[in-house]
This record gives C-alpha cells, structure tokens and sequence, in this order.
C-alpha cells in the first residue's frame, strides 16, 4: 500500500559548522530523483544551508547538539524539516524579518529566513524557548518536457 508520500530520509549529525556542507548535499542526493533543474537543485542546497547555519550558530551557540534533517517527496514536491533542540527563537516574527540578526558581533547579514523564502515555495517556523527550531520548507519542482525527458533518456543511455 502507497503512504502519503513517495520516499522520505532522515539524517541526524552533530552541529559543527562543517557537517553545515554534508547536509547540503546529502539532501541534494535525495532530491535529485524527482530530476530537478540546476537552478531548482541550487534552491534547495541554499535554503538547506541557511537552516542548518541557523541551528548550529543561532541554535546552539555553537555548543555541542543535534541537528537533524527529514525530507519528504510527495510526487512533485520535496518536503524538509530541519529541527534541533537548542535555545529556541524568543520571537519568531521578528526573526524572520530582513536584517535582523541576533548575533550582530559575528557580523551575520540577518539575511537567513529572508533567503529561505525567497528560494522555497513554504517556510513556516516553529520555536519554542529551551526546546528548539523546526523548520518546514517546501519547494514543487517543474515537470519535464518531453523534449527534456527524450534528452534525459538519451544521456542516460550513452553514460550506462
């Protein structure tokens, strides 16, 4: 019987800012079955990147936790929830807003969730102080032409 949803990972790593890239392509690796566009794929790895940053650098004050990643395809659209269980957000509006920035002395850009939305369909944030950050973001991505499908099949068939 088919679930809600067409595949799903989960990915547990500790909050080192180097784990920061890992994360970034290992969603990468999971959403290019649904063959996304360079561009899409790229939007993806950003806004990956900027919740993973914010958990490490804002969620854990770069203090030793867990940050952790499941991600969802539902037929033509990804899913991520990135979610640690650091400090929390003590306003989640003013968060969000552009420029700002909670940590103004690491020169951050407090450009973060402003660059999640911009590159996700979805974001919504959820926070609760002492308990942590999750966010939920969702991309759609295009369907194929069926000049880009013939392409694809052929490039498949001379790289096998």
């Amino acid at each position: 019987m088919k679930g809600l949803y067409d595949n799903e990972m989960k990915l547990e790593f500790s909050s080192k800012t180097c784990n920061e890239a890992f994360a970034r392509i290992a969603v990468a690796a999971f959403v290019s079955q649904l063959d996304p566009t360079i561009d899409e794929l790229s939007d993806i790895k950003t806004a990956v990147s900027e919740a993973v940053t914010n958990s490490i650098i804002h969620g854990y004050d770069d203090e030793n936790g867990i940050v952790k990643i499941e991600a969802k395809i539902y037929i033509d659209t990804v899913q991520i929830e990135i979610s640690d269980n650091g400090k929390g957000i003590e306003d989640v509006e003013m968060a969000m807003k552009p420029l700002y920035t909670s940590k103004p002395d690491l020169e951050r850009s407090g450009m973060g969730f402003t660059i999640m939305e911009s590159f996700m369909d979805e974001i919504k944030v959820e926070s609760a102080i002492g308990f942590g950050t999750k966010v939920c973001m969702k991309k759609k991505i295009s369907p194929k032409t069926e000049e880009e499908n013939v392409e694809n099949d052929i490039k498949n068939v001379l790289e096998a």
